[in-house]
């Protein structure tokens, strides 16, 4: 996998005590021209979601989030891939990496992806990031960076346990952090 290019410098953020990435150089485009190839790992609850909508609005890249891929998948009820990704997570099971990979593989074919793309959580295992990197190295792409998200315990647990979901809408808030206009 490729290091973190210069634009993915680290500061400290006083507030929380985390290490996040830098936005200051998003105005530095990367050397491959526009647009950008980026990787963000973390927990959940460490900010990937908030800085990928950032980070792709700002790239013009698409977004790729394996858990979004998966639930799409899933919607398809005509196909095998999408039958068989159903079953695994309806029993609590982890989807093979061979499919994780094909979607992957379809959707940064897809035109939205042309000038790059961001995956939010992915890879999340070796054999996962040995793939990707098999994958980008036959379409002679590479990654820009590649950001790691470290947050202490008790903040994770903080912003884990007070997420909010406003199901007709999508739309997440935190009771701290960001809290709807309206009580939930």
């Amino acid at each position: 996998m490729a290091s973190p290019s210069a634009s993915a410098t680290k500061k400290r953020s006083e507030d929380n005590e985390q290490t996040q990435p830098s936005l200051k150089n998003l105005g530095t485009k990367p050397q491959t021209g526009t647009g950008a190839n980026i990787v963000l790992l973390g927990p959940p609850g460490s900010g990937k979601g908030t800085q990928s909508t950032r980070l792709s609005e700002h790239y013009k890249i698409c977004q790729l989030s394996t858990g979004d891929l998966l639930r799409q998948a899933t919607q398809d009820a005509s196909s095998p891939e999408g039958k068989r990704i159903r079953q695994t997570m309806e029993a609590g099971g982890l989807v093979d990496d061979h499919i994780v990979m094909s979607l992957i593989d379809k959707n940064i074919s897809k035109p939205e992806c042309s000038n790059g793309f961001l995956f939010d959580g992915f890879p999340r295992t070796i054999n996962q990031g040995e793939q990707l990197e098999h994958l980008l190295e036959s379409r002679q792409k590479r990654l820009d960076a590649v950001i790691e998200y470290a947050i202490p315990d008790d903040l994770l647990k903080r912003r884990i346990l007070g997420r909010l979901i406003h199901k007709s809408s999508g739309r997440t808030y935190h009771e701290e952090f960001n809290p709807p206009k309206e009580s939930m």
